[in-house]
Formats: C-alpha cells, structure tokens, sequence
C-alpha cells in the first residue's frame, strides 16, 4: 500500500530477516550501527559495527534505522541512490570482512525501488533530497 501523500516514506527499510539477524547481533554485540558501503547499485553490502566502532564523517547522511540501529552513508554514494528506498535483506554467504555478521554464513545486501512520484514529491518538499541536477 502507498503512503498518502503527506507521510514521509522511509529511506531504508530491513526485511524481516534482516530484522532478525540485527536482533541475533544486537544480542551478541550490544547497539548497532550500519554504514552503506561501497557500490551504487542493487546488490552492494551495508556494513554493520557496534556503535562508535566505525567513525562517521562529516560527509555522512543518517538515512533512517533499522532494527534500532542507525544506518548511514556517504553523501557522495547517496547522490546515486537518492531517488530510491533502500531496502536492507539477508542473503546465505559471507559479509564484509569487518561487517559483523561475517560468521553467520549470512550477509546483508542491499536492494532497492524507486520512490513513487508522491513519496519523491514529499522527500523533496520536506528537504530530505534534492532535486536532480
């Protein structure tokens, strides 16, 4: 169902299983963070820390949370997915070398859809993106 065309959507949502992975990790490692980690497309892997274990930088946008954990990314990268919701998922492998969830055998992976043209309407009215160009 769409949002009505004043509810902000969100930038990034987590599946179901991404919610339970984060829940498995936050009871092993305490609070979490995730920062969108390299790749500008479908497929690319979020990186998830323990709080305060991966420094943020000026240039760094706070997208939303999941699963109670901030979820960052470079401003530079956001100019390529801007226009879309990021959607946090678990696929079977191994993640990031320093991403948390490497010995699970689980890692997560970013997808995403574009936003429908009132949702892209109210993101843009509230100033949380720009308009292209």
């Amino acid at each position: 169902m769409a949002p009505s065309t004043t509810e902000l959507p969100a930038q990034v949502v987590a599946t179901e299983a991404a919610l339970a992975l984060i829940s498995e990790l936050q009871a092993r490692h305490g609070p979490l963070m995730f920062h969108q980690s390299g790749g500008c497309c479908d497929g690319s892997a979020p990186m998830c820390f323990r709080q305060g274990d991966f420094l943020l930088g000026d240039n760094d946008v706070h997208l939303g949370d999941i699963g109670g954990a901030p979820f960052h990314i470079n401003e530079s990268q956001y100019e390529y997915w801007c226009h879309t919701q990021l959607i946090i998922d678990v696929v079977p492998g191994r993640g990031g070398m320093f991403s948390l969830e490497g010995p699970t055998g689980r890692r997560f992976l970013t997808r995403s859809r574009f936003y429908e043209e009132c949702e892209w309407a109210v993101l843009l009215a509230s100033g949380k993106v720009k308009p292209p160009g």
